[in-house]
């Protein structure tokens, strides 16, 4: 499932999820990287 996250202030990243953390963020997968951050 393709989800959207804030990363920085004003950098969002879209990708398949990882996982979702304890504190509310989730990780997404873009290619061999996988970013962390707030869903939108």
């Amino acid at each position: 499932m393709l989800r959207t996250i804030v990363v920085g202030s004003c950098v969002s990243v879209q990708g398949t999820v990882e996982n979702t953390l304890p504190d509310g963020r989730i990780a997404v997968r873009v290619g061999d990287q996988v970013f962390t951050g707030i869903p939108v």
